[in-house]
């Protein structure tokens, strides 16, 4: 196998690796799905159109994607619920799953460093 052809299947690898983490992350308030997703994005447009064109069609994700992408925004719905489920689950983790302060201190940093993020982010009218 060539090189070309090496790079193409590693970085369609790593892009469904990333579909998958992301799309978990729309459920596991843990896990953030934008980064995945657009990461995964990357990775499909450099090694296959196939796959980019199906990320940026799927049902599930690719208008979210589309969105971002060109800075239009997250329905309010999407940021209030993300949000919550964000503050739930850090919050029942810290709570009564952890109880390492410095694992609780990352947490709570990575849920301010993610709602600032999601603030941050227009709103977009459906």
């Amino acid at each position: 196998m060539n090189k070309e052809k090496i790079k193409k299947i590693s970085l369609i690898l790593v892009g469904s690796i990333c579909v998958a983490l992301g799309v978990i992350g729309m459920f596991l308030p843990l896990l953030p799905t934008t980064p995945f997703l657009l990461l995964a994005s990357v990775c499909y447009t450099k090694s296959s159109k196939k796959f980019s064109d199906w990320l940026l069609t799927n049902r599930l994700c690719g208008q979210y994607i589309k969105n971002y992408k060109e800075g239009k925004g997250m329905i309010l719905r999407q940021k209030i619920l993300t949000l919550t489920l964000l503050w739930l689950s850090i919050s029942y983790s810290c709570f009564f799953a952890i109880s390492r302060l410095f694992v609780k201190f990352i947490l709570f940093t990575i849920a301010i460093l993610v709602t600032i993020h999601i603030l941050t982010i227009k709103n977009l009218r459906n």
